[in-house]
């Protein structure tokens, strides 16, 4: 089947929304991983394909150990960037690697969304360079599924790491881009929107945090989405919000304490149970109920940060993801190509530079007035 095309006599800006670009080098284990993950995504979902860059001889053995040739387009590529490569590096010397050849196929238009579980850093870079940022958009972020008691299951959080600082205008677009999110990947009519903080009260947090506070607020009726004012640390799990606004280092240190703790939790848990022969007892009687809690914290099934503020989607996997983080990082990738996340995206950030001149403008008035006694 020729790159793009789909069974059906749909317009080819219908079938590029089934097509997938797939860096399949960059990942700890391997290319045969990425395979076998694109195999269980393309088992349930009958109408994508996919476009994967790799090398060529490597990746056809693959395909055909899956039977995927029929439904998948190789376009080879002899390079890797490695973990260890710097930004700089890769912007030098990327142009051969999977990474590169992944991006420009959604530059060019054959497919809608790329993902990698590359190196984080040279894949912000590169896709910063070659798909540009959105206009309005001064630093693009990265966006999480945080667990949570929600219906859903999960929280948005941005940014996880895309950038360490963030000024008020910066978390402004975050939010306007989280409830986007939130919106085409939860299908959340009308998002909760917090903003972390140190503290509820609004005299707490830096300065930039209170201004963003202001602008979110005044910002929320426009942007369609309801705001829920600063948050702590502590309700980032809970069912008050569905996007959690903060900058790069907050968010990816509690993305990584999260991670962290969710795992010693896992561990004290299989030791407990497995100590005694009564405790080993009690839990093969309660193997169903443990098996659908290790289901519900199972952090593959969040496995993939998509890049919000570009031109066009990316999505960044865990490099140490198996078959099934790599499924489920597809899975959302085709999701949000489905709904056209990238247009409406746009459209939402498009909006924030105005709206937050608008309130610029409408504080500087205000201290006007205030100032003038008028």
């Amino acid at each position: 089947m020729t790159q793009g095309q789909s069974d059906t006599d749909q317009p080819l800006v219908d079938a590029v929304s089934d097509v997938l670009s797939v860096d399949a080098m960059g990942g700890d284990q391997g290319p045969a991983t990425v395979v076998a993950g694109l195999s269980k995504f393309l088992g349930k979902a009958p109408s994508a394909r996919a476009i994967l860059h790799g090398p060529e001889a490597e990746l056809k053995m693959l395909l055909a150990k899956h039977n995927l040739a029929d439904r998948v387009t190789i376009r080879d590529a002899a390079d890797v960037v490695k973990m260890t490569d710097k930004p700089s590096h890769v912007l030098r010397h990327g142009k051969k690697t999977s990474m590169w050849s992944a991006i420009e196929a959604v530059r060019e238009g054959s497919a809608a969304v790329c993902i990698s579980c590359g190196n984080t850093g040279g894949l912000m870079a590169m896709s910063m360079l070659r798909l540009r940022k959105a206009e309005g958009v001064n630093r693009p972020a990265i966006a999480c599924l945080w667990p949570s008691r929600n219906p859903s299951g999960f929280n948005v959080m941005l940014d996880a790491g895309a950038d360490i600082r963030a000024d008020q205008d910066d978390l402004l677009t975050y939010a306007l881009m989280g409830a986007s999110y939130a919106r085409n990947g939860l299908d959340i009519t009308r998002p909760r929107v917090g903003l972390l903080n140190v503290g509820t009260e609004e005299h707490k947090g830096r300065a930039e945090l209170k201004v963003a506070h202001e602008l979110i607020g005044k910002a929320a009726e426009k942007g369609e989405f309801t705001y829920v004012g600063f948050i702590e640390g502590g309700d980032l799990p809970s069912d008050k919000i569905d996007v959690i606004v903060t900058d790069g280092f907050t968010g990816n240190v509690a993305l990584k304490t999260g991670e962290g703790t969710a795992s010693l939790i896992s561990e004290l848990l299989r030791a407990a149970l497995m100590k005694t022969p009564l405790s080993m007892f009690a839990a093969l009687l309660a193997r169903g109920s443990l098996n659908r809690l290790r289901k519900r914290i199972d952090p593959r099934r969040v496995n993939g940060g998509v890049f919000l503020g570009l031109n066009q989607t990316v999505i960044k996997s865990h490099g140490s993801a198996d078959a099934t983080g790599v499924a489920a990082a597809l899975h959302l990738a085709h999701r949000l190509a489905q709904s056209g996340f990238s247009d409406k995206l746009a459209a939402r950030v498009a909006s924030a530079a105005s709206l937050a001149q608008d309130a610029g403008q409408e504080n500087e008035t205000n201290g006007l007035n205030t100032n003038t006694g008028e």
